[in-house]
């Protein structure tokens, strides 16, 4: 019997039935099959070994590939596994995922006792036992022998997991002399991975309960090759020094206090015109583009989260209600901006001529995060969302949608931004029921975001089931300057909303309508997004968003005046910088300067003042030479371009 297996580019091919994803990459060439690490057989991930016996769409996965990585670290967990069981026998095991850069094992060493300096015994048997090329093996078992065999064995936290598990549902993966409880998928053989990393050791509660023992969490990775495992740590070492907390203190942007609360950034002087020139920056831009800026209260009544369905989904974990001296009332502050929005459209009647309406705010949002997930600016309790929110018609869903696109592009291209993914998400095809909303409408908006991106020209990916329950929506992910993703802009289409709060607007037949409300947010929140952009650049600001573009140093305290008269003069221009009147000489000014990263130095001493110019240096390049004032101030407004 045969069967037909449709490739990504719509090619179709036959095969017997029982032929494996392995054999079909061999029949295209040996060179894709050497590398092929598993397979996607309808999108769900399969071993490569394993046979396919229907019609099948199929897309074969190596390295490049995001889940072939992640089979890859799935399998090196247990080749780890293998490792410590054979060099520290009677350990017992948890759960060993894959991460997005790597993987842990959660493991259970008894009395022993466990430290970093074993991480290099451990690596040298990883990669012993990998040279053995010793295959996956996939087996299925019967509850009844997983359970034998884990009790045989002695390990508690594998029948733990057993005891969720149903009938048939449950399989083996044996390596070498190692077997797992393990729905796979997994690479062919473990001599695929040629290089490994043991990063760092933790505690963790077995199934995240403090309840239950704390198991001893070590977290590693593999690469492919030895080269690019190198390049990876170097990466991380970049990263260190990219650090946003670090750069932040250095540069004097933020800080956080104990006595305020975790989580909650200070925003010193150098962070705050930072952040409000981030502000000017997209306000202008929505001004040219149609948005009414709105502000809202930081706080509002219990009964409007009520109403938008906050309360329900984030009131157990939220902060607690503010009540007040009124018997009965209580307030919340304010986890999201839309639903103070949806009040102000409210406040007058609207007509299908007025649509859409754009309302725009900088508001200030509070969640409280489990402070085990606060991370500098990119977790916090307080944060400030670059927040819209466009009420329109159904027929307008697309042209919105376009123009916001236009928008979250200004503000990527303006920083630096230049290497980004648009994720298309939608429903989930085969359960529509947890969606709320007519099928016309869902079928009219996700059609709209797919053609709005496509004739935009978006690099996207399309994700069925990533929508969420009020619409879909388009998420850009953005790589920085190391390669790391970040989700920052995003849009999305909500029926809830308008439906909860029973919006309207007077259609062209007379009859009463509901809006469709778009959300939408191209910096995500100015925490967030600033932190990003501090390791992206490297604290290397744009000129534009330098918080100072330029420090003058004087060689001597003689040349003091001249250098005021200069800033004076600068400052006219709108040229933001400081001067450096310290007692110090100008090599030290000159090496405190470049820590800073402030972008100019200009230098006066005895010949500049005579010649009434100022020596130029840029930071990173160097010397740029003698210019007059009147050039200096060209250069700048060359280089501070939008």
């Amino acid at each position: 019997m045969m069967i037909k297996v449709t490739l990504p580019d719509g090619t179709v091919k036959e095969f017997s039935k029982g032929t494996s994803s392995y054999q079909v990459a061999l029949s295209i060439s040996e060179g894709l099959a050497r590398n092929v690490l598993a397979a996607e057989v309808n999108g769900e991930v399969w071993d490569a070994s394993r046979p396919l016996n229907t019609d099948v769409s199929l897309k074969l996965l190596t390295w490049n590939d995001d889940k072939g990585k992640s089979t890859f670290w799935h399998s090196s967990a247990h080749l780890m596994a293998e490792a410590l069981e054979a060099l520290y026998p009677g350990t017992k095991f948890g759960i060993g995922p894959s991460i997005e850069t790597g993987f842990y094992y959660d493991v259970d060493f008894g009395d022993r006792h466990f430290s970093s300096d074993d991480f290099k015994k451990i690596e040298d048997k990883i990669l012993e036992l990998a040279k053995t090329k010793s295959e996956y093996i996939r087996k299925e078992v019967s509850k009844a022998d997983a359970i034998q065999y884990f009790k045989d064995k002695g390990d508690e936290y594998k029948l733990d997991l057993i005891d969720g598990l149903n009938d048939g549902e449950i399989t083996f993966y044996t390596q070498g002399n190692f077997t797992d409880l393990c729905r796979g998928p997994h690479i062919p053989n473990t001599g695929f991975i040629k290089a490994v990393k043991l990063m760092s050791v933790a505690g963790a509660y077995w199934r995240g309960d403090e309840k239950n023992k704390q198991l001893t969490r070590l977290y590693a990775v593999t690469y492919p090759k030895q080269s690019e495992l190198t390049d990876y740590l170097h990466l991380l070492e970049e990263a260190k020094k990219r650090d946003h907390r670090k750069l932040g203190k250095e540069l004097e942007l933020f800080a956080f206090s104990e006595k305020v609360g975790m989580g909650l950034p200070l925003w010193l002087p150098k962070g705050a015109a930072l952040r409000e020139r981030l502000v000017q920056f997209l306000q202008k831009a929505q001004v040219k583009a149609g948005y009414e800026p709105v502000i809202t209260p930081h706080i509002g009544h219990k009964q409007l989260y009520i109403t938008s369905g906050h309360y329900e989904k984030y009131g157990a974990d939220a902060f607690q209600p503010i009540k007040t001296p009124q018997e009965g009332e209580e307030f919340f502050l304010k986890p999201m901006n839309c639903p103070h929005h949806c009040e102000i459209y409210k406040t007058k009647p609207r007509s299908y001529k007025d649509l859409p309406v754009r309302f725009a705010e900088f508001g200030t949002v509070y969640r409280y995060e489990q402070s085990g997930e606060l991370h500098g600016l990119t977790r916090v309790r307080g944060f400030t969302q670059d927040d819209a929110h466009l009420f329109c018609r159904p027929d307008q869903v697309k042209e919105e949608f376009m123009k916001v696109i236009d928008l979250v592009l200004y503000v990527f291209g303006a920083l630096g931004f230049e290497d980004y993914t648009a994720q298309i998400s939608l429903r989930d095809p085969e359960n529509r029921t947890k969606y709320i909303g007519s099928d016309e409408n869902w079928a009219l908006a996700e059609q709209s975001i797919i053609d709005a991106a496509a004739e935009k020209g978006l690099k996207t990916v399309v994700e069925y089931g990533e929508a969420a329950f009020y619409g879909p929506k388009l998420d850009f992910m953005v790589k920085d300057a190391l390669g790391r993703k970040w989700q920052l802009g995003t849009i999305q289409v909500d029926y809830n909303l308008p439906e909860r709060f029973e919006l309207e607007y007077t259609g062209s037949d007379n009859q009463k309508h509901r809006p469709v409300m778009i959300h939408r947010a191209p910096f995500g929140s100015l925490e967030r997004f600033v932190a990003v952009l501090i390791e992206h650049c490297a604290g290397n600001f744009p000129l534009w968003l330098s918080p100072d573009q330029y420090i003058i140093l004087p060689i001597s305290e003689k040349y003091a005046d001249y250098a005021k008269s200069i800033s004076d003069s600068l400052n006219n221009y709108d040229i933001r910088g400081l001067i450096d009147n310290r007692d110090e000489k100008i090599g030290k000014k000159i090496r405190d300067a470049e820590v800073k990263k402030i972008p100019f130095m200009l230098i006066v001493g005895e010949k500049e003042q005579e010649d009434g110019k100022v020596s130029v240096r840029k930071h990173g390049e160097g010397d740029l030479g003698s210019l007059s004032l009147e050039e200096f101030v060209e250069l700048m407004k060359k280089e501070t371009k939008v």
